[in-house]
């Protein structure tokens, strides 16, 4: 079955990073990995940019997903936010970059 990793970069709203960060690791990822396919979710804070200037996002979710139809799943996940049934909490900033990345060959590990 294929696997992919869906990355999702986000941004909280000024003054509101602890609300934000409460509801997307308290309730956000569980709502998400509640959809068939998605086997995991974790998230990460920016550390350090290594080009020019600062990126927009200081928040990175991957989610690794393992489905015949990543569309389908992309689409539940919209319908379920867009339905209310996944709540989408107003600390977080409307603006956001996502995409699903199929994996090509396994990890190379040290």
């Amino acid at each position: 079955m294929p696997r992919y990793k869906f990355v999702v970069m986000t941004k909280p709203v000024a003054g509101r990073e602890r609300e934000y960060n409460d509801w997307y690791q308290n309730v956000h990822l569980r709502d998400v990995v509640a959809i068939d396919g998605i086997q995991s979710a974790q998230r990460f804070r920016l550390s350090l940019s290594v080009q020019a200037d600062p990126p927009p996002f200081p928040y990175l979710a991957i989610y690794e997903i393992e489905t015949e139809d990543i569309e389908g799943t992309i689409e539940e996940m919209k319908r379920r936010t867009q339905s209310g049934e996944m709540f989408i909490s107003n600390a977080m900033s409307g603006e956001l970059f996502a995409a699903a990345y199929e994996e090509l060959a396994p990890p190379v590990k040290a």
